[in-house]
């Protein structure tokens, strides 16, 4: 499954480099990992955000969030955020900074 290589440059480009900042494939996407830990990713045309248990249902209150379900069995404590509301760098930068602020709280792998 090919992704949105544009929507990754961005969050690439957001994150930048350092020590605690790492890319994946999977899902048949991109991830990226917060000292091991996934934070967000791409799948297909769409960003995926670990925002934690406690957090997920205000989250998918959120414009273009919807239950993280590829096997149809949703991930608790993530939601999938349409690429389309993710267009403006502003609400990516929303979504990635929660998506890192969970995994940064996680203990590193």
């Amino acid at each position: 499954m090919a992704y949105d290589e544009g929507l990754a440059e961005r969050i690439r480009e957001r994150l930048g480099t350092g020590p605690d900042v790492s890319e994946k494939h999977m899902f048949g996407g991109a991830a990226f990992l917060c000292r091991g830990n996934m934070a967000v990713g791409v799948v297909g045309d769409d960003l995926i955000v670990r925002v934690g248990p406690e957090a997920t249902e205000e989250a998918l209150a959120r414009p273009g969030a919807r239950v993280f379900d590829m096997t149809g069995r949703p991930m608790r404590g993530w939601v999938v955020v349409a690429g389309t509301a993710v267009g403006e760098d502003e609400a990516l930068a929303d979504w990635l900074d929660e998506g890192w602020a969970f995994a940064a709280g996680l203990p590193p792998k």
